[in-house]
């Protein structure tokens, strides 16, 4: 098989996968059809908001599909006209057994995780939140479960110390552009061998909620250090803040530890005129970069220029 026989439709919609689909454009396969999710309000304005992977789908005259079910007769007819006979899924939604069967190739998926760690929906996040000293990527083919199918390739990568989610994203996208095309060329030469997973995961990247993204302050000086950063700069960790008889609600952005000894309460404040730190177990949190209700994002030393903290105010 050459690449000439291999048509490709492909299923996305973030910018994650628009690096992906690039890279098969870049390299001249036959891209049959694209799959992204329906355009959605956003904004003060709730104007539609095109996906990412259909803005730049639309730029190189490639045919989109958004359909809202993938079970509907009228997507399965206009899907099975494209011809593929290979699906490449990133970033995007489960599909049925009815979709994922169609190419006579299969359907694989690139997941940004080691699997079996971290099946589900944030892995980049929850590598950096649990402290990991490396994470990848993984192809592998689509089957009933979440994530579960045999796996085809994977490829390692260290993530640095003070790494952040948003920079190990952008890693593990062109790490992962790499990987689909090393899988494809696999199929095309013939020698595909897959791994089955084990069932059992030891370690999930649970969907990113309020209460997840929020700090405790009785954590660990670590575990709060890795928090913010797995979730920078989006969603964004959160803390609340005591100030008198406010609660305000304060997005963490980036964050320094400092270890040491100290006789502070937990979540009390030590405010000079550069420096904003909080007392936690074993050491202070010191917080760089953040955002109170009302205010736009900025450093401690901008921030205290305009801000009064009551004398026992405190994060709780």
């Amino acid at each position: 098989m050459t690449k000439k026989d291999i048509r490709i439709v492909f299923m996305g919609t973030p910018e994650f996968a628009v690096t992906i689909l690039n890279g098969l454009f870049e390299n001249n396969y036959t891209i049959a059809g694209v799959i992204t999710a329906p355009d959605r309000p956003a904004g003060r304005g709730q104007k539609l908001h095109e996906s990412a992977v259909k803005v730049f789908s639309k730029s190189k005259g490639l045919t989109v599909l958004q359909p809202t079910n993938l079970k509907d007769d009228s997507f399965l007819s206009d899907l099975k006209s494209l011809n593929a006979n290979l699906q490449i899924v990133v970033a995007f939604r489960m599909l049925p057994k009815v979709v994922w069967e169609m190419p006579a190739l299969g359907t694989f998926n690139l997941h940004a995780s080691l699997l079996p760690d971290y099946r589900g929906a944030a892995p980049i996040n929850w590598a950096i939140i649990n402290g990991e000293k490396e994470t990848g990527v993984t192809t592998f083919f689509i089957d009933e479960k979440i994530d579960t199918g045999a796996v085809i390739l994977q490829s390692k990568i260290d993530i640095l110390p003070s790494e952040n989610a948003g920079e190990l994203h952008d890693k593990l996208m062109h790490l992962g552009s790499e990987l689909v095309l090393e899988t494809i060329q696999k199929i095309e030469k013939g020698n595909i061998k897959t791994t089955t997973q084990p069932l059992k995961e030891t370690k999930t990247a649970y969907k990113l909620n309020k209460d997840n993204c929020k700090v405790d302050w009785n954590s660990s000086l670590n575990n709060i250090y890795n928090q913010v950063r797995g979730l920078h700069p989006y969603p964004a960790a959160w803390g609340l803040l005591s100030n008198g008889e406010e609660l305000l609600n304060i997005k963490l952005y980036e964050v320094q530890k400092h270890a040491e000894p100290h006789e502070f309460e937990i979540g009390q404040l030590i405010i000079t005129k550069k420096a904003i730190k909080v007392a936690v177990n074993s050491g202070f949190i010191e917080l760089i970069n953040f955002k109170f209700p009302g205010k736009r994002q900025m450093d401690a030393v901008s921030f205290l220029n305009g801000f009064s903290f009551h004398e026992n105010a405190r994060m709780l």
